[in-house]
């Protein structure tokens, strides 16, 4: 069975080999130790901490095969996005160019930096083994790390952003970056990306132009890389657009990969997520049978726990599971859960 837990210190090594894996991009998840160490701690002490409201909490989940004990997927939530620091984005905006005199009205589109997303919570670090892409265990990795957001809405802002990888071909080359980013720093995307997972992505970002850009200035390749997803992003985009997320405001100002924004409230798996009474079923070795999947969390904090279920389970009336995904989830009869449909 896999579980959506929160990451421990003992996850390193197996955190590190999922993070060698992921693809150029995901600054959040860095191949590199001390980075991941770090990332972990600031996890543990914030599930540990008594909060009231959103501040410079980041909560790390891992997916584990319950058998094996191997991690297979990871993915996180940072409380407040640019908490410490400003969160660059590029804002999607229009001028309006005009000359009575020659009758001329022309639209301009033009990329302005700002840090409009700053205080938002930010949902980070997605990565999941490439056999598990496009099944439920995706839906788990992502939405999980929802569900434990609906839980405890305190600690988190009432709007929610994430950053989507964008486009690069297979040689790690960005159109968008090396027509923008490159005229301001002597590198390649690739090194770009590993130095701010090492490092900051502001100190790169202060350096990056203040005045807008202006989009048809820029080469065919890096305008029709604006806004479009890196394949193995594409699951990650695809489940949370299907969640109710935006995407048309804002891009990545590294590769114009694309941001998504939405209401904490009208989020899918937080809007339509029941909690409910459990009840165990009769004979402990035997699985219930349902008709669909769906999402299972408890309600605690540093004992979180997620799986995805089949559950034959009427709205209204309490979930009745069996006592192997019960055990999975450290509940017991009587307790409520909270669950969501795949």
């Amino acid at each position: 069975m896999l579980v959506m837990r929160p990451a421990q210190m003992a996850d390193l090594t197996e955190v590190q080999r999922l993070a060698a894996d992921s693809p150029v991009g995901v600054t959040s998840l860095p191949d590199d130790s001390d980075r991941l160490r770090e990332k972990i701690a600031a996890s543990e002490a914030s599930f540990s901490a008594e909060v009231s409201f959103n501040g410079e909490e980041s909560y790390f989940f891992v997916l584990e095969d319950s058998e094996s004990g191997r991690l297979v997927g990871c993915s996180g939530i940072v409380a407040s996005a640019g908490y410490s620091e400003p969160f660059y984005s590029f804002r999607n905006e229009t001028f309006v160019h005009n000359s009575r005199e020659l009758k001329i009205h022309n639209k301009i589109h033009v990329l302005s930096l700002c840090h409009d997303l700053t205080g938002n919570s930010l949902l980070t670090s997605f990565y999941v083994e490439r056999p598990l892409v496009n099944t439920a265990w995706s839906e788990l990795n992502s939405r999980g790390r929802l569900l434990f957001l609906a839980n405890h809405p305190e600690r988190f802002a009432d709007a929610v952003v994430v950053e989507i990888v964008g486009y690069s071909d297979e040689a790690g080359d960005s159109p968008f970056w090396d027509a923008v980013g490159r005229n301001f720093f002597d590198m390649n995307y690739t090194e770009a990306e590993r130095l701010c997972g090492l490092k900051s992505r502001t100190f790169l970002a202060e350096l990056m132009p203040h005045y807008p850009i202006y989009v048809p200035l820029l080469p065919d390749e890096a305008q029709e890389a604006m806004g479009q997803v890196h394949p193995r992003a594409q699951i990650s985009f695809d489940i949370l657009m299907r969640e109710g997320f935006e995407t048309d405001h804002y891009i990545d100002i590294f590769d114009g990969g694309p941001t998504l924004h939405a209401r904490t409230s009208g989020i899918r798996s937080i809007a339509q997520s029941r909690v409910v009474p459990l009840r165990l079923a009769a004979d402990k070795d035997e699985p219930v049978k349902g008709g669909r999947p769906y999402l299972v969390c408890n309600g605690q904090l540093q004992d979180f726990r997620a799986v995805v279920v089949e559950l034959d389970w009427v709205p209204g009336k309490p979930v009745t599971l069996s006592v192997a995904v019960a055990e999975a989830l450290g509940v017991g009869e009587g307790v409520s859960v909270r669950l969501v449909a795949v």
